[in-house]
């Protein structure tokens, strides 16, 4: 899929509010300015949040609750963990039940999400970003975009 410019990935990023739902865990990996926190702004913006959401680069997980989005979310930022026994200490695996994971940086965890949607943006020759999907079986009626 072809994002043309920044506020085309930040819709596509709230055009997914409508199909996640509680355990959902959605990775976003690409370099650095590639569009990774504009997806998860969108969405979280079409989840109810009002103002701008924070990259959590130094946080590393930011939460979000009801009232202020319409489902618990977790968003994540691996960029800064240097091994993946790191992410126990996180808690992430206790909110699967019932929380929406958007993770960025999933690379430093390999094989942690095998049920991701897992996205990937990267340079479009015309400076736009392209964004690919690993769409998994949970994910497929939901899908495309």
């Amino acid at each position: 899929m072809r994002l043309p410019d920044p506020a085309a990935t930040e819709a596509f990023g709230a055009s997914l509010a409508a199909r996640v739902r509680p355990g959902d865990v959605i990775t976003l990996q690409g370099d650095l300015g590639m569009g990774k926190t504009s997806v998860a702004r969108g969405l979280l913006a079409a989840l109810g949040l009002a103002g701008e959401a924070p990259s959590p680069s130094f946080a590393i997980v930011q939460p979000y609750e009801p009232p202020e989005v319409n489902l618990p979310v977790l968003h994540v930022d691996l960029y800064r963990i240097e091994d993946a026994e790191e992410l126990e200490e996180l808690g992430l695996a206790e909110a699967l039940t019932d929380t929406l994971l958007l993770v960025e940086w999933p690379e430093r965890a390999p094989g942690y999400w095998p049920q991701a949607l897992a996205l990937t943006l990267q340079p479009g020759p015309d400076g736009g970003r392209i964004l690919t999907a690993d769409v998994p079986a949970s994910w497929k009626p939901r899908w495309p975009i």
